[in-house]
């Protein structure tokens, strides 16, 4: 049997190098990146989370993040994220705010707004001249008062034709000092009370997940990388994409068995782990 010489073998194994690395690199094309809970928690970045951001984008991964994160306009949380050391531009940042300003405005809405005053500079204006409308919930814990939840109540009762807008629905969330309330049991509340069914803007809305994507990009070409299960990962997941859930948020591992843990498309330590996983050519 005749064999190859040396030197044809290593050049071989070089070319098969080559081959495995382009095409692990063109396995993802884009990474949807959750920031709270996910490559921060309020002003410290987690764990490796700076370099790891870095990485992904020399491995030839084009990124965009996309956060329900309300309490804070878009430009608030870019000044933020670039202060504790993240390298991204504004327009990389997609957020249910922005979602919902669109909706409203599509809309011609006239809500009442449960929102932080900063989130409230990234909605549409009142008209005096109109009754409101409608009402909009985001993550606002000053504002989540008997007195506003029942100006919200009413606007809601007052005539037939109004709607109730979660901008996102979300259980709770990771703060410094631990776990914290979302807004999504103050949406229920005004859904109970008032008997309006609430359109929820952000994640794990498949519009939300579909309008992050540029155009000529496939979702089998994308990934989720974010702490919640449902929101972020079965979310993108029910469109096709992968979902890879982090531990560094408010997911909780020890409140599951082996058996109850998340159906995701994988469960990593930190989005450094995530990082490494994709630039090895992982599935």
């Amino acid at each position: 049997m005749q064999t190859l010489p040396s030197a044809r073998l290593f050049a071989f194994a070089r070319v098969l190098t080559v081959i495995k690395r382009n095409m692990s690199q063109s396995s993802v094309k884009l990474a949807l990146i959750d920031l709270s809970g996910t490559l921060h928690v309020d002003d410290q970045p987690t764990e490796g989370a700076v370099e790891a951001l870095k990485r992904l984008r020399e491995h030839g991964v084009k990124v965009k993040f996309v956060t329900n994160t309300t309490k804070e306009s878009v430009g608030s949380l870019f000044a933020r994220l670039r202060k504790i050391g993240f390298e991204l531009e504004r327009e990389e940042i997609y957020g249910s705010l922005a979602a919902a300003s669109e909706y409203v405005r599509k809309s011609s809405l006239n809500p009442y707004y449960l929102l932080t005053d900063d989130a409230r500079t990234d909605m549409p204006p009142n008209d005096p001249a109109r009754p409101l409308d409608s009402v909009v919930v985001g993550l606002a814990p000053e504002r989540f008062s008997y007195e506003h939840m029942n100006e919200a109540f009413r606007v809601l009762r007052q005539q037939s034709k109004v709607q109730l807008v979660a901008i996102h629905e979300g259980r709770y969330y990771k703060a410094k000092d631990g776990i914290a309330l979302g807004p999504g049991c103050f949406v229920k509340g005004l859904e109970y009370s008032t008997g309006v069914s609430a359109v929820c803007i952000g994640k794990p809305n498949e519009y939300f997940f579909r309008s992050a994507l540029p155009d000529g990009v496939a979702v089998e070409e994308c990934v989720m990388i974010g702490d919640d299960p449902n929101d972020d990962c079965l979310g993108a997941m029910s469109i096709g994409m992968k979902g890879y859930l982090v531990e560094t948020g408010k997911y909780q591992p020890e409140l599951y068995t082996a058996e109850s843990r998340p159906k995701v498309s994988g469960i990593f330590a930190t989005f450094g782990d995530v990082v490494q996983h994709i630039v090895s050519g992982g599935q």
